[in-house]
């Protein structure tokens, strides 16, 4: 996609989902977006990897805006890996072939996994995730146990779970949070 669609695609977005950001004005996202390519090259990564980036709010300290994945399921584009590098490579070890791992995918995106925090607050704003599920930032006590979290919406409820890190489904990927 071109800067020029990305931009036209996210504020169709913005414009029909404004409920997601009150107070927020276009023409501030969009000068913040014309003003970091990369910021904009990484939403498009969003945008092409299946996830319906908008803006979810402002933080209060920085002003940054914040882009959060807003597809319904987790973006196709990334499921079917593992959590980390570490957990893709004693995968491939073993000869199975995961699509990557959600961390260094975040990262080569330019975006964030979300917290638990994050991906509560975006249930707030619909729902999400009901058929799939997203993984996120994990604790590093969590990690180095060897394990991951990884959330989803079932039964009128936001749940958190575990799973090893190694571990990779086709319905599991990945939101991304951007700071703009």
């Amino acid at each position: 996609m071109t800067d020029v669609s990305v931009l036209e695609t996210v504020k169709k977005r913005f414009e029909a989902n404004r409920d997601r950001h009150p107070g927020i004005r276009w023409e501030m996202v969009e000068a913040r977006l014309k003003a970091d390519g990369e910021k904009l090259r990484a939403l498009g990564e969003m945008e092409r990897t299946g996830g319906e980036p908008d803006v979810i709010g402002q933080d209060a300290y920085t002003g940054e805006v914040l882009f959060v994945d807003c597809s319904p399921e987790t973006p196709a584009g990334r499921r079917n890996g593992c959590y980390d590098g570490e957990g893709e490579a004693q995968r491939v070890k073993k000869g199975i072939f995961p699509s990557g791992n959600a961390v260094d995918m975040a990262a080569a995106m330019g975006v964030q996994l979300l917290t638990e925090e994050q991906y509560r607050g975006l249930q707030q704003l619909g729902e999400f995730d009901l058929k799939t599920s997203s993984w996120i930032r994990t604790p590093p006590d969590v990690r180095k146990l060897g394990g991951a979290l990884f959330m989803d919406r079932r039964y009128g409820r936001v749940f958190v779970y575990h799973n090893s890190a190694p571990s990779f489904y086709s319905v599991r990927g990945f939101r991304g949070l951007l700071r703009v």
